[in-house]
């Protein structure tokens, strides 16, 4: 199980599915002629090195892993839809990249310091309640964000492929056959699932940020980036230890919120869905085993 753990993990892109093992990932999307293409790569040494070995610090992979491996992975996907005229590279990909950073840091980590800041100075609450405050406002940003985008037709699609990553890991680690037929019988929950990572680093920081005490706003501010790879480290943690507990009832009852928050970012999806991440998976375990150490 253990292995299985290190090894193999997913995501959604626009219509297709990133399956990534220890050495190598694979990409397999519909284009516009409802064709099966497949991507494949050889990951990064970072992915084998000692830093994977290290509790805490190999949460920087995790990381790495949903903002440098899943843009690039989202671009590649949004390339084969667009073709080559109207391709996302070069210095517009970058921009690209970094104003969703800066965004997606804005929106769940500053806004709710600059909220917890007119609090403390309108209301004149104390700075723990303060700190509270901006961790809860935290939480329900990024929920009510992820359950608004889930009305978007193209959004609901990429949740839909979301699910078929996940009945595909589910059916593997089952030991079933990876037919579509037999994959569309698993759960769309999964224990390691990134929505639970992303909910575990916001409850995490919502401890974290208050146990920090009064901090001047700048460094109110500064730490709540600085943070983020810590906060990460923990998470992973967290999650890595309870999928490996799932035999012990407390665990279970401890992970609902993770299983309940991918009601949120996971749809049904249908049978050609599951194909394209069965092949994916495939393809990815195919290039586990051809590319060298």
């Amino acid at each position: 199980m253990e292995d299985r753990i290190i090894t193999y993990g997913g995501q959604a892109v626009i219509e297709g599915v990133l399956m990534r093992g220890q050495k190598a990932f694979a990409i397999a999307m519909r284009n516009p002629d409802g064709e099966i293409v497949v991507h494949e790569e050889k990951l990064a040494n970072v992915y084998r090195s000692r830093i994977t070995k290290i509790p805490f610090l190999r949460g920087i992979i995790l990381l790495w892993d949903a903002l440098g491996l899943g843009m690039r992975a989202l671009t590649i996907s949004a390339n084969t839809q667009t073709g080559e005229d109207e391709k996302l590279e070069g210095p517009a990909l970058y921009l690209t990249i970094t104003v969703s950073l800066l965004i997606g840091v804005g929106l769940f980590f500053l806004l709710p310091v600059g909220l917890g800041s007119l609090a403390e100075h309108y209301l004149g609450w104390n700075v723990w309640w303060n700190n509270l405050l901006e961790g809860l406002v935290r939480l329900l940003l990024l929920i009510v964000y992820i359950w608004a985008i889930g009305f978007m037709p193209d959004i609901k699609r990429l949740f839909a492929y979301h699910g078929a990553e996940h009945k595909t890991i589910n059916a593997f680690e089952a030991g079933a056959v990876l037919t579509p037929e037999s994959v569309a019988n698993f759960p769309l929950e999964h224990p390691r699932c990134g929505t639970a990572f992303m909910l575990t680093l916001v409850l995490v920081s919502i401890l974290v940020f208050t146990a920090l005490g009064p901090l001047p706003l700048f460094w109110r501010l500064a730490s709540r980036v600085l943070f983020i790879p810590v906060l990460a480290g923990i998470a992973v943690e967290y999650i890595r230890w309870t999928a490996n507990h799932l035999d012990s009832k407390i665990v279970r009852w401890m992970i609902k919120p993770n299983l309940a928050m991918q009601s949120l970012t996971t749809r049904e999806p249908d049978l050609s869905m599951l194909e394209v991440a069965i092949q994916s998976f495939q393809t990815m375990r195919q290039a586990e085993e051809e590319f060298v150490t």
